[in-house]
């Protein structure tokens, strides 16, 4: 494992250092100490590396990730994990505003609480809290699961697309346009899959499942001509 000292050796080095590595690397595992809440700890990787920052993190930490595996040892500050497209990051504590937002790809797994906004745009990314989530989560969500074993605060989904959310506590209102939906077979499955690759102990059957009732498109195909 390479040790990254970050107070020592400075931010841009570490990011250059992190972003020059190739799949063929022999040096897949990382660790980053001394991160004091820095911003943009380990942004724009590309390779199949694990990172691990020992401590929180500043903004956009892990912003743009792929392939890569990132783990926190701490909370994360807004953005993290922004516009990622693949790979895993991991949060052993609380993250800020707008986690995920997004993002395309990958799994974003945060083991403490979730502020507003959690899953912004989101666009395929596959978000996991094992805590609460704030306001206006899901916002514009338009693809992906945004998973929330605790509770959601006011705006849920508003003006979602087709992503879909899943929620085992309380749900303080929904946004426009989103509905509680059926929890058929197939998202059983889905969150089963989800819940296990988080390392979540929960039961899929504890969830209930919301998203768009399609009300707000712009195209309706009754108005085509």
């Amino acid at each position: 494992m390479q040790t990254f000292d970050l107070e020592a050796q400075g931010l841009r080095a570490l990011n250059e250092t992190l972003q020059a590595q190739s799949q063929q690397t022999n040096e897949t595992a990382w660790e980053i100490v001394n991160p004091r809440g820095s911003h943009a700890i380990a942004v724009g990787l590309d390779a199949p590396i694990e990172v691990t920052v020992k401590g929180s993190t500043g903004y956009y930490c892990a912003g743009m990730n792929k392939q890569a595996t990132v783990h926190v040892k701490g909370s994360a500050g807004p953005g993290v994990a922004e516009n990622m497209m693949s790979g895993t990051v991991f949060v052993e504590g609380d993250a800020s505003q707008y986690a995920g937002a997004t993002g395309h790809g990958g799994l974003l797994v945060i083991k403490g609480n979730a502020s507003s906004r959690c899953g912004i745009s989101m666009k395929g990314i596959d978000i996991v809290v094992q805590g609460n989530v704030g306001h206006m989560s899901a916002f514009m969500a338009q693809k992906g699961n945004l998973v929330v074993c605790g509770d959601a605060g006011d705006a849920l989904g508003d003006s979602i697309y087709e992503a879909r959310l899943f929620v085992r506590g309380e749900v303080k209102s929904l946004g426009a346009d989103c509905i509680e939906k059926e929890m058929r077979p197939e998202h059983l499955e889905t969150l089963r899959d989800l819940l296990e690759r988080a390392g979540v102990d929960a039961k899929p059957e504890e969830f209930r499942r919301y998203g768009s009732a399609r009300q707000l498109y712009t195209f309706d195909i009754d108005n085509a001509y």
